[in-house]
Protein backbone atom coordinates (compact mmCIF):
# COMPACT_ATOMS: atom_id res chain seq x y z
CA UNK A 1 0.00 0.00 0.00
CA UNK A 2 1.04 3.32 -0.72
CA UNK A 3 2.56 5.42 2.10
CA UNK A 4 1.03 9.13 2.08
CA UNK A 5 3.16 11.79 3.70
CA UNK A 6 0.91 15.26 5.05
CA UNK A 7 3.69 17.97 5.26
CA UNK A 8 3.54 19.88 8.56
CA UNK A 9 5.15 23.31 7.49
CA UNK A 10 3.34 25.08 10.35
CA UNK A 11 0.39 26.64 8.74
CA UNK A 12 -2.33 23.39 8.07
CA UNK A 13 -5.09 22.07 9.46
CA UNK A 14 -3.47 18.87 10.12
CA UNK A 15 -5.80 16.39 12.13
CA UNK A 16 -8.31 16.75 10.08
CA UNK A 17 -6.28 16.11 6.82
CA UNK A 18 -5.32 13.48 8.37
CA UNK A 19 -8.39 12.08 9.39
CA UNK A 20 -9.91 12.34 5.84
CA UNK A 21 -7.17 10.38 4.42
CA UNK A 22 -7.52 7.31 6.93
CA UNK A 23 -11.30 7.48 6.94
CA UNK A 24 -10.93 6.52 2.97
CA UNK A 25 -7.89 3.83 4.18
CA UNK A 26 -5.48 5.77 3.14
CA UNK A 27 -2.40 5.14 4.97
CA UNK A 28 -0.98 8.64 5.93
CA UNK A 29 1.47 10.24 8.29
CA UNK A 30 1.83 13.52 9.77
CA UNK A 31 5.33 14.28 9.21
CA UNK A 32 7.40 17.42 10.87
CA UNK A 33 10.82 16.88 8.86
CA UNK A 34 11.83 16.96 5.20
CA UNK A 35 14.39 14.62 5.41
CA UNK A 36 11.62 12.27 6.47
CA UNK A 37 9.24 12.52 3.49
CA UNK A 38 11.94 10.43 1.16
CA UNK A 39 10.36 7.36 2.71
CA UNK A 40 7.09 8.14 1.60
CA UNK A 41 5.14 7.29 -2.01
CA UNK A 42 2.56 10.26 -2.05
CA UNK A 43 2.37 13.55 -0.73
CA UNK A 44 -0.51 16.54 0.67
CA UNK A 45 0.28 19.92 1.41
CA UNK A 46 -2.29 21.57 3.08
CA UNK A 47 -2.13 24.98 4.16
CA UNK A 48 -4.22 28.09 5.89
CA UNK A 49 -3.07 31.25 5.57
CA UNK A 50 -1.19 33.72 3.65
CA UNK A 51 0.90 32.88 0.90
CA UNK A 52 3.97 34.88 2.23
CA UNK A 53 4.14 33.20 5.30
CA UNK A 54 3.22 29.86 3.85
CA UNK A 55 6.79 29.93 1.46
CA UNK A 56 8.78 31.53 4.41
CA UNK A 57 7.91 28.50 6.51
CA UNK A 58 8.55 26.25 3.30
CA UNK A 59 11.93 27.53 2.60
CA UNK A 60 12.85 28.14 6.13
CA UNK A 61 12.32 24.84 7.70
CA UNK A 62 13.73 22.76 4.58
CA UNK A 63 10.43 22.06 2.89
CA UNK A 64 11.43 23.57 -0.42
CA UNK A 65 14.36 21.81 -1.57
CA UNK A 66 12.99 18.36 -0.50
CA UNK A 67 9.47 18.94 -2.07
CA UNK A 68 10.89 19.82 -5.31
CA UNK A 69 13.48 16.64 -5.13
CA UNK A 70 10.65 14.33 -4.28
CA UNK A 71 7.74 15.70 -6.81
CA UNK A 72 9.00 17.74 -9.61
CA UNK A 73 12.54 15.60 -9.57
CA UNK A 74 11.33 11.83 -8.52
CA UNK A 75 8.05 12.99 -10.04
CA UNK A 76 6.25 11.50 -6.58
CA UNK A 77 2.18 12.07 -6.84
CA UNK A 78 1.23 15.04 -4.84
CA UNK A 79 -1.79 16.90 -4.08
CA UNK A 80 -2.34 20.64 -2.52
CA UNK A 81 -5.28 22.05 -0.30
CA UNK A 82 -6.32 25.38 -0.24
CA UNK A 83 -2.72 27.67 0.40
CA UNK A 84 -1.07 23.88 -0.82
CA UNK A 85 -2.67 25.03 -4.37
CA UNK A 86 -1.48 28.93 -4.55
CA UNK A 87 2.06 28.04 -3.28
CA UNK A 88 2.42 26.34 -6.69
CA UNK A 89 2.12 29.00 -8.62
CA UNK A 90 4.74 31.60 -9.84
CA UNK A 91 4.28 34.79 -7.67
CA UNK A 92 1.57 35.63 -5.37
CA UNK A 93 0.31 39.03 -4.31
CA UNK A 94 -0.97 39.04 -0.94
CA UNK A 95 -0.12 41.59 1.11
CA UNK A 96 3.17 42.09 -0.86
CA UNK A 97 4.45 40.06 -3.74
CA UNK A 98 6.24 36.66 -2.96
CA UNK A 99 8.18 34.16 -4.68
CA UNK A 100 5.80 30.57 -4.83
CA UNK A 101 7.00 27.15 -5.73
CA UNK A 102 6.99 27.73 -9.44
CA UNK A 103 5.49 24.48 -10.29
CA UNK A 104 2.62 26.06 -12.19
CA UNK A 105 2.96 29.04 -14.13
CA UNK A 106 0.74 32.04 -13.22
CA UNK A 107 -0.26 34.16 -10.04
CA UNK A 108 -2.41 34.05 -7.24
CA UNK A 109 -4.30 37.28 -6.49
CA UNK A 110 -7.06 38.79 -4.66
CA UNK A 111 -10.53 37.35 -5.79
CA UNK A 112 -12.89 39.70 -7.37
CA UNK A 113 -16.98 40.11 -7.17
CA UNK A 114 -18.75 41.12 -10.19
CA UNK A 115 -21.81 40.92 -7.97
CA UNK A 116 -22.63 43.80 -5.04
CA UNK A 117 -24.29 40.93 -3.16
CA UNK A 118 -21.33 38.24 -3.05
CA UNK A 119 -18.93 38.92 -0.39
CA UNK A 120 -15.58 38.50 -0.36
CA UNK A 121 -13.42 36.25 1.30
CA UNK A 122 -15.47 33.09 -0.11
CA UNK A 123 -16.50 30.93 3.04
CA UNK A 124 -18.72 28.18 2.70
CA UNK A 125 -20.00 25.92 0.62
CA UNK A 126 -20.29 26.46 -3.33
CA UNK A 127 -20.28 23.80 -6.62
CA UNK A 128 -17.71 23.49 -8.64
CA UNK A 129 -17.99 22.54 -12.03
CA UNK A 130 -15.55 19.89 -13.46
CA UNK A 131 -13.31 20.20 -16.73
CA UNK A 132 -11.74 16.96 -15.90
CA UNK A 133 -13.22 13.90 -15.26
CA UNK A 134 -10.64 11.35 -15.35
CA UNK A 135 -8.67 12.11 -12.17
CA UNK A 136 -9.66 12.74 -8.70
CA UNK A 137 -13.00 14.23 -10.11
CA UNK A 138 -13.66 10.44 -11.36
CA UNK A 139 -17.06 8.76 -10.90
CA UNK A 140 -18.85 11.88 -9.34
CA UNK A 141 -20.74 13.60 -12.20
CA UNK A 142 -20.47 16.65 -13.58
CA UNK A 143 -20.52 19.29 -10.47
CA UNK A 144 -20.23 18.47 -6.52
CA UNK A 145 -20.34 21.06 -3.61
CA UNK A 146 -17.33 21.17 -1.49
CA UNK A 147 -15.70 24.02 1.38
CA UNK A 148 -14.12 26.80 1.28
CA UNK A 149 -12.13 29.42 3.06
CA UNK A 150 -10.56 31.89 0.77
CA UNK A 151 -9.93 35.13 -0.28
CA UNK A 152 -7.04 34.71 -3.00
CA UNK A 153 -7.00 32.27 -5.84
CA UNK A 154 -4.57 30.69 -8.43
CA UNK A 155 -4.44 32.37 -11.83
CA UNK A 156 -2.59 29.43 -13.98
CA UNK A 157 -0.93 30.55 -17.04
CA UNK A 158 -1.82 27.57 -19.03
CA UNK A 159 -5.47 26.77 -19.17
CA UNK A 160 -5.11 23.32 -19.89
CA UNK A 161 -4.02 22.51 -16.17
CA UNK A 162 -7.56 23.50 -14.93
CA UNK A 163 -9.63 20.45 -13.65
CA UNK A 164 -12.51 22.48 -11.73
CA UNK A 165 -14.80 25.72 -12.08
CA UNK A 166 -16.34 27.25 -9.38
CA UNK A 167 -17.93 30.94 -9.62
CA UNK A 168 -18.36 33.27 -6.31
CA UNK A 169 -19.44 36.88 -7.75
CA UNK A 170 -16.70 35.59 -11.06
CA UNK A 171 -15.78 32.10 -12.28
CA UNK A 172 -12.24 31.30 -10.75
CA UNK A 173 -10.33 28.14 -10.34
CA UNK A 174 -11.29 25.80 -8.01
CA UNK A 175 -8.45 22.68 -9.04
CA UNK A 176 -5.82 21.97 -11.42
CA UNK A 177 -4.37 18.89 -12.21
CA UNK A 178 -1.14 18.50 -14.16
CA UNK A 179 0.84 14.75 -14.60
CA UNK A 180 1.63 14.06 -11.02
CA UNK A 181 0.15 17.38 -9.86
CA UNK A 182 -3.17 17.95 -8.49
CA UNK A 183 -4.51 20.70 -6.06
CA UNK A 184 -7.60 22.29 -4.58
CA UNK A 185 -8.80 25.04 -3.69
CA UNK A 186 -11.70 24.33 -1.45
CA UNK A 187 -10.77 21.87 1.85
CA UNK A 188 -11.89 18.10 0.85
CA UNK A 189 -11.03 16.78 4.11
CA UNK A 190 -14.12 19.14 5.27
CA UNK A 191 -15.89 18.59 2.51
CA UNK A 192 -17.72 15.50 3.58
CA UNK A 193 -18.78 12.16 0.88
CA UNK A 194 -17.57 14.27 -2.23
CA UNK A 195 -14.83 15.32 -0.64
CA UNK A 196 -13.60 12.09 0.92
CA UNK A 197 -14.20 10.79 -3.09
CA UNK A 198 -11.93 13.52 -4.38
CA UNK A 199 -8.97 12.26 -1.43
CA UNK A 200 -9.70 8.21 -2.51
CA UNK A 201 -9.60 9.18 -6.35
CA UNK A 202 -6.08 10.95 -5.91
CA UNK A 203 -4.96 7.85 -3.91
CA UNK A 204 -6.44 5.07 -6.61
CA UNK A 205 -5.15 7.24 -9.88
CA UNK A 206 -1.75 6.40 -8.57
CA UNK A 207 -1.88 3.31 -7.08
Amino acid sequence: MKKIAIVNYGVGNLQSVYNAFSAVGGTAKIIDSPKDIKAFDMIVLPGVGAFGDGMKNLTTMGWKEALEKEVQVKKKPFIGFCLGMQLLATTGYEHGVFQGLGWVAGTVDKMVSNDSDVRIPHIGWNNVRFIKKNGIYNNIGDEQSFYFVHSYILNPTDKNVISGICSHGADFVASIEIDNISATQFHPEKSHKAGLTVIKNFIEKYS
